[in-house]
């Protein structure tokens, strides 16, 4: 979801930070599964407003656009206060346009004069409730080590939102410790949740070669109890178990094994830089990864929702101590992708096609035991059950790019994510699109491989563009 990464990274298991333009940071956390996804890794990535800054300095685009559902569409500007190599201070600022046509049309006033108009379009522009604003600041404090400290705040509902961040790289680890006050989160349904106060600490191991073993530690606090961010398009009835307070400890261990079926051999254009180098070799290649992984909790939110998947089969080894409040959950997940790429990404035209998709079984003893009623049933000339068969189905990811089209060329592409579910018990469309992202695509050719980045999710109805760097 708006994460836009391909399938071959195996992201489906992370929990990676979703894109939105809901808050100024341009970020939310995906609500915690059990014990998938694994831990809360947010991901290297540049902040919101330096991915303006780079924008309006180097792409000339004086005020950057966004769209949400009900907000409206919104314009954003960063001013950057450099205080020294090390030190900068940040300062975005957002107006909302559709708030600003509705103030002046709702006024109903009339002009007789072009001063008059004049003072009635600067009393409106003076509202408060137009405007919102991200004051962020980025320490260097080592080579190895960044702080960011950011501070949100929001006209039309006078809401604060800080975040503090602290990145550190080891040889071959990733430690990062977040506090955010309230903390932003989306379910799979596409509702938003404001936690009051929610920590996380996350230690990931850094793979070494696309075929290696990798590990991932992380501690999860929420303080308070969970409520629906504004105006949710989605009614629930009530918070995800995983955000009532309480303490999660997660840790999980996984092997990944790629294989290549087919790599060009063929040489590149002569003094033709690609305009990414990560989408500048031709191949046919196929990846696995298996893992297992374990969630202990501590508090409300040990308490975990009896579901019908949870009555029809064991969703892993689970364990849960009423009266301390405690639970302990464990299971195997396993992926298989595939990828296929034609193309250097070097001329004009016809020099990118690229198609991924990957099959995930986040539960692997909900999938073992539901393979084995459904082997037992046939053995014994029986009709495997709906269920049993429902379970067996895999979560789909698809993924395609395509850079010649109708006036696409050069760095430009275009590319369709979509997720896709299989529900046998609906026979009328047993195979649904989950959540599609439509985004266009502009490679900065000079930085080797960064990329702006503008989406729409018709899902959500929100569009946002940006700025990434190392993402294929």
């Amino acid at each position: 979801m708006r994460k836009l990464r391909w399938a071959m990274d195996g992201a489906g298991f992370w929990d990676l930070d979703v894109s939105t333009p809901k808050t100024l940071d341009g970020l939310a956390c995906p609500v915690p599964g059990d014990p998938i996804p694994l831990g809360i890794s947010r991901g290297t990535r540049l902040s919101r407003p330096n991915q303006i800054d780079f924008i309006q300095r180097f792409m000339h685009a004086p005020l950057i656009p966004s769209y949400s559902k009900p907000q409206g569409l919104s314009l954003q500007r960063v001013l950057t206060i450099p205080f020294s190599d090390s030190w900068f201070v940040t300062l975005l600022g957002q107006f909302n346009v559709q708030r600003f046509v509705a103030s002046v049309k709702s006024s109903g006033e009339s002009h007789g004069s072009v001063s008059s108009w004049l003072k009635s379009l600067q009393k409106h522009l003076q509202e408060k409730s137009l405007y919102a604003l991200n004051l962020c600041t980025d320490f260097l404090l080592t080579p190895d080590d960044t702080l960011l400290v950011g501070l949100d705040a929001y006209g039309y509902t006078n809401k604060r939102r800080i975040k503090t961040v602290l990145h550190h790289k080891f040889a071959h680890h990733d430690l990062m410790v977040e506090a955010v006050w309230p903390g932003l989160f989306v379910d799979k349904t596409g509702n938003y949740w404001d936690v009051p106060f929610s920590m996380a600490i996350d230690l990931a191991s850094l793979a070494t070669s696309d075929s290696a073993a990798s590990y991932h530690l992380s501690l999860h606090r929420n303080i308070g109890t969970p409520e629906q961010f504004e105006n949710n398009q989605n009614q629930s009835s009530g918070p995800p178990p995983t955000l009532l307070p309480g303490l999660a400890i997660k840790s999980a261990f996984s092997y990944k094994k790629k294989v290549d079926i087919w790599r060009s051999t063929a040489r590149m254009l002569k003094l033709v830089q690609p305009y990414d180098f990560f989408l500048s070799n031709p191949h046919v290649s196929a990846t696995g990864i298996i893992g297992v992984a374990a969630t202990t909790s501590v508090g409300e939110n040990s308490v975990r929702a009896l579901v019908e998947d949870d009555r029809q089969g064991s969703r892993g080894f689970y364990l849960e101590a009423y009266g301390m409040k405690a639970s302990c959950l464990a299971d195997i997940f396993a992926s298989v992708s595939f990828a296929a790429q034609y193309g250097n990404f070097q001329r004009l035209f016809l020099d990118l096609s690229r198609f991924q998709a990957r099959l995930d079984f986040p539960s692997g003893l909900k999938f073992l035991s539901a393979a084995t009623s459904v082997t037992q049933d046939l053995l014994n000339s029986q009709r495997p059950t709906l269920e049993a068969v429902q379970a067996i189905c895999p979560d789909a990811t698809f993924s395609l790019q395509q850079q010649c089209i109708v006036q696409i060329v050069g760095p430009l592409s275009f590319r369709v994510d979509s997720g896709v579910t299989v529900d046998l018990k609906n026979p009328k469309c047993p195979i649904q699109a989950q959540e599609p992202i439509l985004a266009f695509e502009y490679a900065l050719q000079v930085l080797g491989s960064a990329k702006a980045v503008a989406w729409y999710s018709p899902y959500r109805q929100e569009f946002m563009a940006e700025l990434r760097f190392f993402e294929t």
